[in-house]
């Protein structure tokens, strides 16, 4: 299988794409047409339906109107193929970093989720060396793909989440997608609570990933000019906002 710096991405297209929760709109009428290893932004204000597109195409919610299309795979029909080639970054309420684990339990967590759900029987059945050595290759790939140098934070990877600055904890993440080798990563409010320095270093990750051949989708408050911009809650902002918080209440977040 190819290393995640090298994984084809997946394009991404979309034609009225909308989904409504019980009490209106989460978001509706988005239009999106994407190559492979593209960055996509979906740019809007808080509430308007931002997290719930991103879970949409992702696979992990379900739209009511229009259609996408992931890695030629048609959605909402195929949501369940396009959750195995997609991965999440950072998601509030649905793949949160545990504060209290070290980055060393997070990445073994990772690893052995992916050695049981993520590879073949063949796999499986390999010598415990062989599985070790897997392992700790993919881990080493997508932490370098991330820009995580444990070695430079304060216990190395003994260091608990709650004590990672929140650039640090956002390369884990993505680290941490990145190790299920997926087509297409999402991350969530990737901006949130960054400086503008740290901005500039946090755009130039997720476009490195893209440009190792995966495809990135990223909700912000500003998207950068080289990225491809989707926005949300122009139009139905009263119901968006509540459509959106309705939606994402079933899948745990609200």
């Amino acid at each position: 299988m190819d290393s995640p710096s090298s994984t084809h991405g997946a394009a991404v297209t979309a034609e009225g794409f909308g989904l409504k929760g019980p009490r209106g709109w989460a978001f509706r009428g988005v239009s999106v047409e994407a190559e492979p290893g593209a960055l996509i932004a979906v740019e809007g204000p808080s509430g308007s339906g931002r997290t719930c597109l991103l879970l949409a195409l992702t696979g992990r919610m379900r739209a009511t109107e229009g259609h996408a299309e992931v890695g030629g795979l048609r959605l909402p029909k195929k949501m369940a193929a396009v959750r195995r080639m997609s991965a999440l970054g950072p998601v509030t309420g649905v793949s949160e970093l545990d504060p209290a684990f070290t980055v060393a339990e997070h990445l073994r967590e990772r690893a052995l989720l992916q050695r049981h759900y993520g590879g073949s029987l063949r796999a499986l059945l390999r010598p415990r060396a062989e599985r070790a050595a897997d392992a700790r290759a993919r881990i080493d790939a997508a932490l370098e793909a991330a820009g995580l140098d444990v070695d430079t934070l304060p216990k190395g990877t003994r260091t608990s989440v709650r004590d990672l600055e929140r650039l640090e904890a956002l390369r884990l993440s993505v680290g941490l997608a990145l190790m299920g080798r997926p087509r297409l990563l999402a991350v969530d409010d990737m901006d949130l609570k960054l400086s503008d320095a740290e901005r500039v270093l946090a755009w130039e990750l997720l476009r490195s990933v893209a440009r190792g051949g995966t495809t990135v989708v990223a909700v912000c408050s500003e998207a950068p000019d080289d990225a491809l911009r989707v926005t949300t809650g122009t139009d139905n902002s009263n119901d968006t906002e509540e459509g959106a918080d309705d939606a994402l209440a079933e899948t745990g977040r609200a």
